[in-house]
């Protein structure tokens, strides 16, 4: 049944109305770029400080020295599918529930909206119980499956444990951080986030090193940060115009979880096929590093791990310039103002192009140097990951037109073209590339799977966004505010 809206939960819904108006009207008549820019410092700020306490683990348990670093740190990389698994259910529901509140609230029905926040809400953490349920009774099988062997299938599960165990929070977060973004309010989902990095970053040494915990500590670290952080997010929800979210107003209807899945598959798609794909690739780099006796199994998946945290804050940055694009198009595709949707989408293009230029300097000319962002990790490791670094960051340009493409298709509703382009890298493309190439070149197949894939994703993606930008063409509808 649909709950009922008491008096004083109508006035709350309509709380502050002044406020909402006047950030629709900002919204759907200040200069796009201006916007963008302004909205993408905190989702920039957020998305980086992620990268930075990702990689703090890293940093932190490969500290450790040693090939038992080496271990610790293959246990790591093992295990971040199971991040990538948390990451797409959580986007999964909180970018299905954003986009749809963006686009409301663009219609200025702040009634559904509001309902729309609750239901996100309640939907993660329900997911987040199942997973937590189902991984810590079986925390030993799962690590074998991600591709732990004897060498560090004990520290992938004791990892695993504490992954499991803030499950729920995790995904809460991931919901909450994507409905205060697309509300135009992405300063509170900035301090959420950096709440829970800085104390994670801050916990690491303490538990790792303090406390000799090793990877378990670094584990544990991470679920208290995100406990911390969830908590920091869901006050936000309750302060400036933001949507509140009240427990009686959620509704686990059809019609919701339908909008939940039209706005949220690509993201499910996206990180779905990305927990996949880590899994496969680091079953067939240890695979190849055992086959070489100068390598190793630990040596090659850590030296994988490693670049994927270094490509992963690469790739933040432009994430967190398009997170400060979507409500920009969410408000001004709900309002029918078309010609702003297609302007912001081109100043997108080419505000990642020109980091994503940069990015690919830096990574050829001074890979062996930003590897020694991990100094304390054994030589035949960073001289492995400076070479896969380079292979990575051939193909970083592409972000420029995949990563807008892809954000807008998503955004305005366009559920099949975005779930396609949203899965083609780390599902259409890569797990074939990974399955095949290691067989026919070895280490130089693997190390070409990622930037092959990236060219091919591509090439798909121009026509799927020329058809976007075509139905953009169309006359913008009348604004009334």
């Amino acid at each position: 049944m649909r709950p009922c809206f008491c008096e004083k939960d109508q006035n709350m819904s309509n709380q502050r109305p002044d406020l909402r108006q006047e950030k629709l009207r900002r919204m759907t008549t200040e200069p796009v770029q201006k916007l963008i820019l302004k909205l993408s410092i905190p989702t920039i700020a957020s998305m980086l400080v992620t990268a930075l306490y990702n990689l703090a683990d890293t940093f932190f348990v490969s500290s450790i020295g040693g090939y038992a670093g080496t271990c610790a740190v293959a246990a790591v990389s093992v295990s971040l599918s199971v991040m990538a698994l948390i990451q797409a259910l959580g986007f999964f529901v909180g970018q299905g529930a954003a986009n749809f509140i963006s686009r409301a609230l663009g219609r200025q029905d702040v009634r559904k909206a509001s309902e729309m926040a609750a239901t996100g809400l309640l939907l993660a953490l329900g997911l987040g119980a199942a997973v937590l349920a189902a991984g810590e009774l079986f925390p030993e099988p799962i690590a074998r499956l991600l591709g732990a062997d004897e060498e560090f299938i004990q520290p992938t599960a004791d990892y695993l444990r504490w992954i499991f165990a803030a499950a729920p929070m995790m995904m809460g977060s991931f919901c909450l951080n994507n409905q205060l973004r697309f509300q135009g309010n992405a300063v509170y989902g900035m301090v959420g986030v950096v709440s829970g990095a800085v104390l994670n970053i801050g916990l690491d040494p303490l538990f790792i090193h303090g406390l000799g915990m090793g990877a378990e500590g670094a584990a544990l670290a991470t679920a208290i940060s995100q406990t911390v952080g969830f908590c920091v997010l869901l006050s936000g929800t309750f302060r400036g115009d933001n949507l509140r979210i009240h427990p009686s107003r959620a509704r686990l209807s059809w019609e919701n979880l339908g909008l939940i899945v039209q706005g949220g598959l690509p993201s499910l798609m996206r990180q779905g096929c990305a927990a996949i794909s880590v899994t496969i690739l680091n079953r067939v780099a240890g695979d190849v590093g055992a086959a070489d006796p100068a390598i190793g199994r630990a040596v090659l998946i850590a030296a994988f791990g490693m670049v994927s945290k270094i490509v992963m804050m690469m790739n933040n940055a432009v994430i967190g310039l398009g997170q400060g694009y979507q409500p920009v198009c969410g408000f001004n595709y709900g309002a029918g103002q078309y010609s702003r949707v297609r302007r912001a989408f081109w100043f997108l293009v080419k505000a990642v192009a020109c980091w994503c230029l940069f990015a690919m300097v830096l990574g050829e000319l001074f890979a062996p140097q930003v590897v020694k962002l991990f100094p304390d990790a054994e030589p035949r490791v960073r001289e492995l990951a400076a070479v896969i670094l380079r292979f990575q960051c051939a193909a970083i340009w592409v972000n420029c037109w995949v990563v807008p493409s892809n954000m807008t298709q998503q955004t305005m509703g366009w559920v099949v073209p975005a779930s396609v382009l949203a899965m083609a890298r780390q599902g259409l493309f890569l797990i074939p590339l990974v399955l095949i190439l290691p067989r026919l070149f070895g280490l130089t197949g693997l190390e070409l799977a990622q930037p092959l894939g990236d060219l091919c994703t591509f090439l798909l993606a121009i026509p799927l966004q020329t058809r976007v930008l075509k139905h953009l063409k169309q006359p913008d509808k009348e604004l009334i505010l």
